[in-house]
């Protein structure tokens, strides 16, 4: 299977280096069968790709010991569920994992448009075999999944070699949450390369008007939603895994997956202002080709050794072959640009500076200034070290003091970008629209003042979230009060009809909402609190209103690892709350000692966040140490809502079927025209 596995990878590599040759003399050519012929090459490649990666999970499947990728990160007491995991968890198999999710989006691509967009799609699939060839060649001629163990003979000659086990995964890896945390990751990562390609192939071939825009919304949607997710159920391994009390540290791989998510979520804000008034089509193909760009450097800060983290693989040597494609693409991308800038002039000009035009402008800035205040941030140590021969790292103050309060401010135009008109909003519309959302909003900062939030960043927080709150409850209820009044349907019937009848505007306020809620979680960081203490058995320990007494300790065998875990009692004002059980695992055939499990109690108000952090070498007794971290839940429940709110985004409009029911004329006449039957939205001019 190795041999064969190795065979399909290079017999991949010939198929995309043919798609992509054959796809430029398409384009010179347009000759119908090599079109064509290029095509079914690119569905090859893919399918080839798709047989290599099953291969590589065979032998891992096998005990195949004979591999040195399956000896690296594998052995026989591995369970099943892992040993999916183990494809990703090292170099080779990451590399390969990188190229099979590419392919999955190819592959969709290729088929959906195979007899459509015929101007455009030849320059497409020459692009998409372009990424393809990079990663292949890594995947061939750099980091083969496929190398056989060797040891040299008494004759000097080299004899296959298996090995009785493997050195098995990466204690911090055997986690449920590292089964489907990269995948998502990863995908985002991957899923950027489609509306990558097609801009890019729009600005060659000067494709007219917004159509590329129109053809990959929804694959743009759907990289964003899974690099959002990866973000989050990395934050939330970081969480439950590494020990430490949090879940984002600044830590350069964290940053390397929060680049792409800046500059993804500023082009799915500022392309309605190219649908809508033909405006910043510059900002939109060079958001698109940065965001493509920032995903191949987040491989590179990963897999290079360039930075030091927790979360990268070892160092290896395929750092110069990342900068020298970060080079070329940039190259193409910016020879593109100046070639064929003049297909980018805009249509119109910004009309006012209070209009839902300056809003997506302003939004725009500053998830550029946030994304350039993380690059340097994380890339300083290197240049550091490059220009004076010290490497100095910059810490989460440097991210926290320049992070929060352009967080603030992005939270501050969410609220108030639905409130604005296009073109221009009067005076009074401004003081109709923002009355009940500041109320609001202010009643929610008193609140939070009184129930002990002091923190004056927190507080400006909580308000600007319960204030973008009001505004989306606002558009719901607006929109559902014309429809209640025209068909007789209840006021939630009437919200679910709002939301299908577009559901890219309403999957966006749900989102919205879903980031309304990560917020409330973050604001309540400058609250957290611990402690720590050497416990003998029956020992208490009290932070907050909680009372941490040590019952036990006992030892459970299991599988694939032996854990040494501490019996926690918790009471709450004198009263018994529950039990927790933190723990240390020590892991058969590893290479590191142990791995942590921690013991959390979670509750919307905060979270007890319990480690058993190994034995006091004085005393010899166990050391528990204890966090208070107040609104956490709120950050996970946030990532559920950000999804569902995508995945209403991508669902196509219900057509509206209107009542006869007449409507009062003291019905907001906007919200009555934009539901009269007969009347088509376009997307996009929302």
């Amino acid at each position: 299977m190795d041999v064969f596995g190795s065979f399909t990878l290079l017999l991949a590599f010939v198929c995309a280096v043919y798609a992509f040759i054959g796809g430029i003399a398409a384009i010179k050519t347009r000759h119908p069968l090599l079109v064509k012929s290029t095509r079914q090459a690119g569905i090859a490649t893919c399918v080839l790709i798709f047989i290599a990666t099953f291969a590589v999970e065979y032998l891992l499947f096998t005990d195949n010991f004979s591999q040195a990728y399956v000896v690296s990160h594998s052995n026989r007491d591995l369970s099943a569920f892992y040993k999916v995991a183990a494809l990703w968890s090292g170099q080779e198999g990451s590399l390969l994992f990188w190229s099979f999710l590419l392919s999955v989006y190819i592959i969709s691509v290729l088929i959906v448009y195979r007899n459509k967009n015929g101007e455009l799609m030849p320059y497409v699939g020459v692009i998409l075999a372009g990424v393809q060839i990079f990663f292949l060649t890594l995947n061939n001629f750099v980091e083969n999944p496929f190398k056989t163990l060797a040891i040299v003979n008494a004759n000097g000659v080299l004899e296959p070699f298996t090995r009785m086990d493997g050195n098995g995964l990466n204690p911090l890896l055997q986690y449920p949450e590292m089964v489907i945390h990269p995948p998502n990751l990863y995908s985002g990562y991957t899923g950027f390369t489609i509306p990558f390609a097609f801009a890019l192939a729009a600005l060659l071939a000067r494709y007219p008007g917004e159509k590329w825009i129109h053809l990959t919304r929804k694959w743009t949607m759907v990289a964003w939603c899974f690099q959002s997710l990866g973000i989050l159920l990395g934050a939330h391994w970081a969480y439950a895994v590494l020990g430490w009390g949090g879940y984002w540290g600044w830590d350069p791989v964290e940053n390397a997956s929060l680049l792409p998510w800046l500059t993804g979520t500023a082009f799915l804000h500022s392309v309605m202002m190219q649908e809508k008034r033909g405006m910043m089509k510059v900002w939109n193909v060079w958001l698109v080709f940065c965001t493509f760009l920032l995903c191949i450097l987040g491989t590179f800060l990963t897999r290079s050794g360039v930075v030091s983290s927790v979360h990268a693989f070892a160092n290896s040597h395929i750092g110069p072959w990342f900068v020298a494609f970060l080079g070329i693409t940039l190259f193409v991308c910016f020879a593109a640009y100046v070639k064929n800038r003049d297909y980018l002039k805009s249509e119109n000009m910004l009309d006012s500076m209070v209009s839902r035009e300056s809003s997506f402008l302003f939004n725009n800035l500053l998830f550029l200034i946030a994304c350039i205040a993380v690059l340097s941030g994380t890339l300083f140590p290197v240049f550091s070290e490059w220009f004076t021969n010290n490497r100095i790292s910059v810490g989460a103050p440097f991210f926290n003091k320049i992070m929060i309060p352009i967080g603030l401010a992005i939270l501050f135009l969410t609220g108030v970008g639905p409130l604005l008109a296009w073109r221009k909003t009067s005076a009074d519309s401004l003081k109709r629209n923002f009355g009940w959302p500041l109320i609001v909003g202010l009643l929610g900062a008193v609140g939070a003042f009184f129930l002990g939030y002091r923190n004056g960043a927190s507080l400006l927080c909580l308000f600007l979230c319960c204030f973008v709150f009001w505004t989306i409850v606002e558009e719901f209820y607006r929109g559902a009060k014309v429809i209640k009044a025209r068909t007789g349907m209840s006021m939630m019937m009437s919200a679910h009809e709002l939301s299908m009848r577009n559901t890219r505007r309403y999957g966006g306020y749900v989102v919205h909402f879903g980031m309304v809620l990560v917020f409330i979680g973050l604001a309540g960081a400058a609250f957290n609190s611990e402690a720590q203490k050497a416990m003998n058995i029956g020992d208490s320990m009290k932070l907050g209103p909680y009372t941490l007494v040590l019952q036990s300790a006992d030892t459970k065998a299991e599988k694939n690892y032996t854990a040494q875990r501490m019996i926690v009692e918790v009471l709450k004002d004198n009263k018994q709350l529950m039990m927790l059980y933190p723990e240390k695992r020590q892991f058969q055939g590893t290479e590191q000692a142990a791995g942590t499990m921690v013991a959390i109690y979670s509750t919307l108000q905060d979270d007890l966040y319990v480690v058993y952090a190994g034995m006091d070498p004085e005393a010899n007794v166990p050391v528990i140490h204890a966090f208070l971290n107040p609104l956490v839940k709120w950050i996970w429940l946030g990532g559920v809502w950000i999804v569902m709110g995508t995945l209403l985004a991508l669902m196509p409009n219900r057509r509206a079927a209107l009542g006869v029911a007449t409507v009062p004329e003291t019905s907001t006449s906007t919200v009555a025209q934009a539901l009269t039957p007969g009347v088509t939205l376009r997307e996009g001019h929302d």
